[in-house]
């Protein structure tokens, strides 16, 4: 059985303490539409995070 993620979108955006709500209610809502969402600081710079929309 082969599992492929696909990367459909890649953003930066500010840090906020909030954002990973957002992120989580994204999984939790669409994971039947096999959506998935990532969200990572960002190594260059600790000021922002980088969000990820992912195709399972």
């Amino acid at each position: 059985m082969e599992s492929k993620i696909e990367v459909l979108s890649t953003v930066k955006v500010q840090s906020t303490p909030d954002l990973y709500k957002i992120v989580d209610s994204l999984n939790r809502t669409l994971k039947k539409e096999d959506l998935m969402f990532g969200l990572a600081l960002d190594e260059e710079d600790k000021e922002q995070m980088v969000f990820t929309i992912y195709r399972t």
